[in-house]
């Protein structure tokens, strides 16, 4: 269920061009799933304007999310 779940995240982050209308949860389930880097770099920059406003967990989450983007990032 949760594969589905974030399969269907990956899809509406790919076709969504406002990710301003994105839940928090939303942008964090899709965050290193992104295939374009412009729109790694829409995402990344819309959850730094939400960061005052995530809760401990969510921050936690965009923490190890960040982390492991940059890992990646770097291999390629």
């Amino acid at each position: 269920m949760a594969k589905i779940l974030l399969v269907l995240l990956f899809c509406l982050g790919v076709w969504a061009a406002d990710f301003g209308a994105m839940s928090t949860q939303e942008l964090l389930a899709i965050m290193n799933y992104t295939i374009k880097k412009k729109d790694q770099s829409k995402i990344l920059s819309e959850l730094k304007s939400r960061i005052a406003e995530m809760s401990p967990k969510e921050k936690k989450i965009y923490k190890k999310n960040l982390e492991l983007l940059k890992k990646q990032n770097a291999k390629k």
